[in-house]
This record gives structure tokens, C-alpha cells and sequence, in this order.
């Protein structure tokens, strides 16, 4: 069972009314809602593949969106820690390199998952009419569903603990909570694109 009183104790380090920890959290929980919607836009209109001239050059586009929206996320994510207090027992070597080897393994997920998936792979290209030949089942597939998502929630939760901040762990909350409303709004809808190629593909 969670202990409450440590919960209520941890958490009383964080000031949520705070501009900066406001500012994370909608970054946070605009990114995913963003890259959603716009690529449920583009797969009922196709407005951006023609716009750009092509699905590819579209997909390049929004992906260079979406990481220059992950890079204001993550600033804004560690302004937000460096403007609230630490918790003074967790600003020690274990603590600190504990949350490094956290962040190494979501690294490792991020990394390896963009390498199986390619670009367009990792940036909706589904929904642009890119799809893959086959599901992707090489590591880190292999052992964890979205490990995108939760490699980057791991990054984050290890660059709360290396800061040993109160503020960043409660982020790394959000930033949890936005990835799975995330996969349950965008697992059914790919799935259905894919089912739709593979009944295309029969049908001829």
C-alpha cells in the first residue's frame, strides 16, 4: 500500500499554482493531444499531403513539429524542477545516479524504438496513407508495447530523481497519464487503418 503521509509529504514541496509547473504541465499534456488531432485531420482530409505535395514531405513536416514541441516540453519540464525545492534526503549520489541509469534505459527504449520504426514509422505515418509491411516485433518491441512512450516517461522520471525534485516526479505523473490516454485513443484507430490494408489487400 502507498504510504499517504509520506505522499502528502512529498508532494507538499510542490507548488502546482506556480506559472512554470502550470506551463509544464499543459506542454505536457498539449503535445500528444496536438500530434492527434492533427494527424486525425490529415488521414479524413489529406489537407497536409497536399498542401506539402506529397504524404512523405507532410510526415517530415509534423515530425519536425512534434520534436520541436518535445524540446520546449522537456525545458519547460526542467524549469519547472529547478524553480521548486528539492528534497533535501533524495539530494544524494544514489539517488542521483539511480535516476541516470533510469534515464539511460529509457534512452535505450527511445533509441532503438525510432531505429525499428523509421521516421515516418515514429511519426504517424500511418495516418498519412505510409504504412509498415508488417507489425514490428524486434526489440524493444519485443518486451514492452509503446516504448516510446514510456522509454521518454522514463527519461523524465530519471531527470526528476537526479534533480531529486518533488516538482518533476509529479510531472512524470502527467506525463504517464497524457501517454496512456494517448495509446488508448491511438491503438484502436491504427489497428482499424491496418485492418483496412489488410482487407484491401485480400479483397484483390
Amino acid at each position: 500500500q502507498v504510504d499517504m503521509a509520506a505522499m502528502v509529504q512529498l508532494f507538499g514541496y510542490v507548488d502546482v499554482t506556480d506559472t512554470g509547473f502550470i506551463v509544464a504541465a499543459l506542454s505536457i499534456a498539449f503535445n500528444p493531444f496536438f500530434w492527434n488531432v492533427v494527424a486525425r485531420w490529415e488521414h479524413k482530409t489529406q489537407a497536409l499531403s497536399q498542401t506539402f505535395g506529397s504524404p512523405r514531405a507532410a510526415c517530415y513536416c509534423l515530425g519536425a513539429v512534434i520534436l520541436v514541441l518535445n524540446c520546449v516540453r522537456s525545458h519547460c519540464f526542467t524549469e519547472a524542477m529547478r524553480s521548486q525545492p528539492k528534497l533535501e534526503g533524495w539530494d544524494c549520489h544514489w539517488t542521483y545516479y539511480s535516476g541516470l541509469a533510469i534515464s539511460a534505459v529509457g534512452t535505450l527504449f527511445v533509441i532503438s524504438s525510432f531505429l525499428a520504426l523509421g521516421f515516418t514509422g515514429t511519426f504517424l505515418g500511418d495516418y498519412f496513407g505510409i504504412l509498415m509491411e508488417e507489425k514490428v516485433t524486434s526489440f524493444p518491441f519485443s518486451i514492452l508495447d509503446n516504448p516510446m512512450y514510456w522509454g521518454s516517461t522514463a527519461i523524465y522520471l530519471g531527470w526528476s530523481l537526479m534533480h531529486a525534485s518533488p516538482a518533476g516526479l509529479l510531472l512524470t505523473a502527467v506525463v504517464a497519464i497524457s501517454y496512456t490516454i494517448a495509446v488508448l485513443y491511438e491503438g484502436p484507430f491504427t489497428e482499424e487503418i491496418y485492418r483496412r490494408k489488410q482487407k484491401g489487400g485480400k479483397s484483390k
